[in-house]
Order: C-alpha cells, then structure tokens, then sequence
C-alpha cells in the first residue's frame, strides 16, 4: 500500500464514527472481570472486558488502572481491553526490596498477564512509568507485542540524552534524586490527598480505596531500581531499532519532560512511528485535555494497523 494511500486511509478513519456502541465510563468499574497472573510467586492484578485482539493499558506513577477508563470504555466493543495494577499499586502484591523492581522483572509481569489471557501477541499501552515498562517491553518481548503506544514518556535512549545534557532537564528530573536517596514514604502517600481530584464523582472512592491498598514505599523504589545516581550519562550503546509500529502522545506543556526529549526517537524506529503532539495538555494526556481526540485517534490508529495486514 502506497503512502498516499494509507495517509487518506487514516484520514477517511478519523472522520467514521465507530459504529460499535461504547460501554459508559462510569460504569466500567462495575463491568470489567478480575484476574490474577502470578510472576515468580508476585500476584499481579488486572481487569479485562471484551473480546478481539488485546489491548493491555499499564498506568504511570502514581495511579491506577482506572486512569485509562475513556479509552477502555470506547474501545471495548471492538476490543479486549486489559489494564494491569502495577506490583505495589492496588491489589498486587507488593515485594520487598528495590531489586525486586528492576525492569526485568516488571516487563515479565506483562507477559504473565498476557500468558494468563491466553493470547499471543498483544498491543502495549503504557503512560509514564508504564511507558517505561512499555518501552522496554517491546525491546525485550518482541514476539508478543502487536503494536506500542505511549503517552507522556519519550523513548528511554532521548529521555537519557536530556537528563544528561539539557540543563532545564536536569532541574525538571531533580525530584528524582529526592525519590531514590529518602527513605520512606516523602508524605505523598496520603490516600484522601491522591484521590482528591475525583471528588464528585463515582470515582472518588475507588481511588481512595485503591490508594489505600497501594504501597509508596513499593512505588519509589521503581526510581531506585532504574535511575543511577547524578551524573546521569548519555547512552552511547548501539541502537537496535524497535521492529514494532508506534503511536506516541506527547501533551507539550507536560512538567515533568522537556520537549527536546521527542527530538531524534525515530532514530531508534525500524518501523512506522507517529507523533501526536498535543498543545495546552500537561503529564496526563490520556484522562486531561481533549480526551475524545485522544481517544478517537487511538481507535482510528489501532484500525489503520489492523488493514494493513
């Protein structure tokens, strides 16, 4: 297929309204299924909903499964729509000792969920430290990822390259310092304080209660187990280019990344990359801001791969 064709097959998919009818957002919580995958003896909690190809969502720090409610919502009726309780978050287990969230082993909680759903393949969604752990999901389980998307979380290889040379950077990623020298929790575990932003809501006390459950102490040390204490360095190993197409939201006034952390990703790339940069919309890109864009242009992307097979 031509460029010029899949450009205005794109297109014609962004203006089709989706003929399925979606499930109510708020309503979600109550429809979803719950399951356990085990990793090594670590139970880790998911929801699912629907049936066709899977979609698996991993939320960023420090949230929830319920983050990605729109998009679960719109697309479990073309869908199987998965989202993970990261280890430490809800009710997933929570290990003790940082060595038990290194990378390896929470890419590994992924492919045991997507083992326990009985799939081969699935597309990854990750926003944040889920980006993260999508990312480097990719790179280390290529035979079971179907397509990548991710939200607010520039590829790993740029990320590194603006801690270490970009000085606005370096101010913005100080927190991090404070995150993997402190011992315990910082104060900002306080359950009532995280699920404030969903009061008047049906939400409010699901977060609450699911803040309640989740460990800080577990969350922090995901920045202990990946981030190397100051000075950070640029990577300099050779890139092995992502053999996956990838759909990447970036809202422009995020925080916590510079916006040169987009610049040069594609570098890494072996396949298609497609960039939505989203003016006026901070870290969360996913539940803030334009979310029916959002949402929309996942749907129409994900359909666009399913045609070009």
């Amino acid at each position: 297929m031509s460029r010029f064709a899949i450009a205005t097959l794109f297109l014609s998919l962004l203006l089709v309204t989706p003929a399925t009818a979606q499930v109510d957002v708020d309503e979600l919580y109550d429809l979803v299924e719950h399951g356990y995958a085990y990793n090594d003896g670590v139970k880790i909690h998911y929801v699912s909903l629907g049936e066709g190809p899977l979609l698996l969502f991993i939320h960023g720090f420090p949230n929830q499964w319920y983050d990605w409610r729109y998009q679960m919502a719109a697309l479990a009726g073309d869908y199987r729509v998965a989202a993970i309780s990261l280890r430490g978050y809800n009710r997933s287990d929570r290990p003790k000792g940082v060595e038990n969230y290194e990378i390896p082993h929470l890419t590994a909680d992924v492919a045991a969920v997507i083992n326990d759903l009985g799939v081969e393949r699935a597309t990854i969604i990750g926003h944040d430290w889920g980006g993260i752990i999508a990312w480097s999901f990719a790179e280390a389980y290529p035979q079971l990822t179907e397509n990548l998307v991710i939200f607010n979380r520039p590829h790993p290889r740029s990320r590194k390259r603006e801690m270490a040379l970009n000085n606005e950077q370096k101010q913005r990623s100080a927190y991090i310092a404070r995150f993997t020298t402190t011992e315990g929790d910082l104060g900002g575990m306080d359950a009532q304080r995280r699920a404030q932003s969903h009061q008047g809501t049906v939400w409010y006390e699901r977060y609450l209660a699911a803040y309640q459950r989740s460990d800080y102490e577990a969350m922090l040390n995901y920045y202990r187990a990946y981030y190397p204490k100051p000075p950070w360095m640029v990577d300099e190993s050779p890139i092995v280019p992502l053999q996956v197409s990838v759909l990447e939201f970036h809202g422009l006034d995020d925080g916590a990344y510079v916006n040169q952390s987009l610049n040069d990703t594609w570098e890494s790339m072996g396949r298609d990359l497609t960039l939505v940069t989203l003016p006026g919309i901070g870290h969360n890109s996913q539940n803030t801001g334009d979310i029916a864009f959002v949402t929309t242009m996942l749907s129409s992307w994900l359909e666009m791969q399913r045609n070009r097979r």
